[in-house]
């Protein structure tokens, strides 16, 4: 992997700067010069590079003076463009919205951040309207996935968080705040070798995003490690920061669902889903193979386009039926979809919805967590997926089909690395019900100290 992780994990570069190793004036201008420099203009709409600089002195004299505010005081990073900046319009990755008036208000998770003492580098580049889980862009470009960059034009970084992805692989940003409505978090993280947390949706403030899905949206970190989404984690939802512990692997009980999630597995995320497993019940970790028949129901009951395209269509209407041409077609055609959805349709929706949600809560009732393979395949090549609407449609629909169940679900997942050193990034994915996200979180630790001797 290219540049892979080349800032230290949010922990070690808190040590540095505790230890005057380095200041968060040195950390945001290495973080500035790489943002400027290779995939740096298609991973950023926009750079704040003044007002980061003075985030980042104002932190070097407030640590200075021994008033360290979080954990992240003077890191510096990334922030996806659906967050509101107060004096810059919200792009979105869309060309529809760079004459739309300028947000009169910050994001409350940015401001969350700031007040945390974070340096936001910068606006990262994203699936138009985040409704794709390719990460491909036809406005502002298409950042390259650091696996096999320089090969055949490149591989998808996922989406929609692209942008957020490369900003941290490509050492732009220490961590990235992304969104996640079927994925778009976790998949970017899984593709790229990073670690990638859903939280439960209600636990962080949409206040200030440019929503795709009501229903469904969640925001969540994209970073080196499980401690540092932790700490990420509790900075966004307002929570008390506290210290994470790894959960004992003896005894925990998994659940892996053999239908659905498993179906069109490449052999590279086949071999390392084998390898993760075994590594786990040697671990003593209780793995239950079964099928969880409301997984293979989904597909009928978003058969319409579910509550993303009717929320989209919502949203979009009034922009989509004056000004299609300016849309990425790929991305106008799926939300158009939500134009025939009636008001029937989606009220017959939400019900379903809480059924299924009590079947799977049935099920997941002797088991602590779910787990999957995050993505069933590896990265595909941009150029087989941008010249071919077909093939395009195909990989979208089979890069978001695991992750979208946890946000159907209502619940909280997070992705983690587990393929061998050299090899294409895989994720392993951990699931649990809405509310769960500690016990998800302690688990994920140990899942991640386990792994970890294998990547080095």
């Amino acid at each position: 992997m290219t540049q892979a992780l080349s800032l230290p994990s949010l922990e070690l570069a808190s040590q540095r700067l505790h230890d005057s190793e380095a200041t968060s004036v040195q950390l945001t201008e290495l973080a500035l010069a790489r943002s400027a420099a290779g995939e740096g203009p298609k991973v950023f709409t926009r750079v704040f590079h003044d007002q980061a600089l003075a985030e980042a002195r104002a932190s070097d004299l407030l640590r200075a003076a021994g008033l360290a505010r979080s954990p992240i005081e003077g890191l510096p990073i990334s922030v996806k463009d659906l967050f509101d900046i107060t004096g810059f319009a919200t792009l979105a990755g869309s060309r529809l919205l760079a004459d739309a008036p300028p947000a009169q208000h910050t994001a409350e998770v940015v401001q969350r951040l700031r007040q945390a003492g974070a340096v936001i580098v910068g606006s990262t580049n994203m699936t138009e309207f985040a409704y794709s889980g390719l990460g491909i862009n036809p406005h502002y470009g298409t950042p390259r996935n650091p696996w096999q960059r320089e090969q055949d034009g490149g591989r998808i970084p996922g989406g929609s968080s692209s942008g957020a992805a490369i900003s941290v692989t490509d050492g732009m940003a220490l961590a990235a705040i992304g969104s996640d409505t079927g994925g778009s978090v976790r998949i970017p993280s899984a593709l790229c070798g990073l670690t990638g947390f859903k939280p439960t949706a209600r636990r962080v403030s949409m206040q200030g995003v440019l929503p795709l899905s009501a229903n469904l949206d969640s925001i969540g970190p994209l970073a080196p490690s499980v401690r540092c989404c932790a700490t990420l984690d509790a900075i966004l939802s307002g929570e008390p920061l506290s210290t994470l512990h790894a959960a004992p692997l003896q005894g925990l009980r998994l659940l892996a669902p053999s239908n659905v999630v498993l179906d069109g597995m490449d052999s590279t995320v086949s071999a390392a889903w084998e390898r993760a497993l075994t590594l786990l019940s040697q671990a003593g970790a209780y793995i239950s193979h079964a099928a969880v028949p409301a997984f293979g129901e989904l597909a009928s009951i978003n058969a319409k386009g579910g509550f993303t395209a009717a929320e989209a269509w919502a949203w979009h209407r009034h922009h989509i039926e004056a000004r299609l041409a300016e849309y990425d077609p790929r991305v106008g055609t799926r939300i158009l979809r939500g134009k025939d959805i009636s008001a029937a349709d989606y009220i017959d929706l939400l019900a379903r919805r809480q059924q299924w949600i009590a079947a799977v809560s049935a099920q997941m009732a002797d088991h602590d967590l779910l787990i999957m393979p995050t993505v069933p395949v590896v990265a595909p090549k941009i150029a087989d997926l941008t010249h071919s609407d077909e093939a395009y449609f195909a990989a979208n629909g089979l890069i978001l089909r695991n992750p979208t169940l946890i946000n159907f679900l209502d619940g909280c997942a997070i992705s983690l690395p587990c393929h061998r050193a050299g090899e294409a990034p895989v994720g392993l994915s951990l699931a649990g019900l809405g509310g769960q996200d500690q016990r998800l979180l302690s688990a994920a630790l140990a899942v991640e100290q386990l792994l970890a001797p294998a990547r080095a």
